[in-house]
């Protein structure tokens, strides 16, 4: 038998190739020539044409007929969007649940939005809040007032914005809950600044809760993550020491629902 094996360091060299072409090519504004395509990829010409060549029979790439210069086609998409319909984030999310809920000493939580309503889906406790947690999992609460609420509508538009608060309303739960659109607004632009979001009393009095988005490979938030507790044991002390953990928990989970930032 003449037969090459390739050996495994060849073909995960293989395999970086043709990923570095496909994340180059989803970069480019504009179709892409071989030459230069090669050049900035640092691979000779033979080699990325190669690569190309498989990745146009099978849908991945087209090549223009005028010019012969190479983009990425939508069939990657299409990818993407059935295994982001198989994937759970309550199964990715959990496990860094637990982490942050051991480092804050309070229950984490995993919301989604649905009908203009925050819906809790998971909660990761810690032992003597496990009542608790139970009881709050399929919950709803107000968005204007939540801290994950607020995450999803930092990135409705005017018009949703104006569309939440004719059907909905803002309405008063505490005597810190925002219930003037100009105020939330604020709030909003502050939340986009940040990238994170704080429940100061707005929906229970006595309860803070800070909370941080994921995002899938859209760039859009589908859900969020918070800790909240009495806000005796809440204080800006104890969340800004731990405030980048739950940052990174988030971001953490967007890269596994395929979230890149840019």
């Amino acid at each position: 038998m003449n037969d090459i094996i390739a050996s495994p360091f060849q073909a995960n060299q293989s395999s970086d190739k043709l990923l570095t072409i496909l994340e180059f090519l989803a970069e480019q504004p504009e179709p892409v020539r071989l030459q230069d395509l090669a050049e900035l990829c640092s691979m000779y010409p033979s080699t990325a044409l190669r690569f190309l060549t498989t990745l146009r029979n099978r849908g991945y790439v087209a090549q223009e007929t005028e010019s012969g210069k190479y983009y990425l086609t939508l069939k990657i998409c299409s990818l993407a969007q059935r295994r982001s319909a198989q994937i759970d984030v309550r199964n990715i999310a959990f496990p860094f649940m637990r982490s942050i809920a051991n480092l804050f000493t309070e229950s984490c939580n995993l919301a989604v939005q649905k009908d203009l309503t925050v819906i809790y889906i998971e909660v990761a406790n810690v032992a003597n809040k496990a009542l608790m947690s139970t009881q709050r999992i399929g919950s709803a609460a107000p968005m204007h007032c939540t801290g994950i609420g607020k995450l999803f509508l930092s990135e409705y538009t005017s018009a949703e914005l104006d569309a939440y608060c004719q059907v909905k309303g803002l309405d008063k739960y505490t005597e810190y809950t925002l219930t003037n659109k100009s105020t939330l607004l604020q709030d909003l632009e502050e939340i986009q600044s940040l990238g994170y979001a704080f429940d100061n009393q707005e929906c229970e009095l006595g309860v803070r809760c800070i909370a941080v988005p994921i995002r899938d490979f859209t760039g859009r938030i589908i859900a969020g993550l918070s800790i909240s507790g009495p806000n005796v044991r809440m204080t800006n002390e104890h969340i800004y020491s731990h405030l980048q953990n739950l940052l990174d928990a988030g971001n953490q989970i967007s890269i596994y629902m395929g979230y890149q930032r840019l």
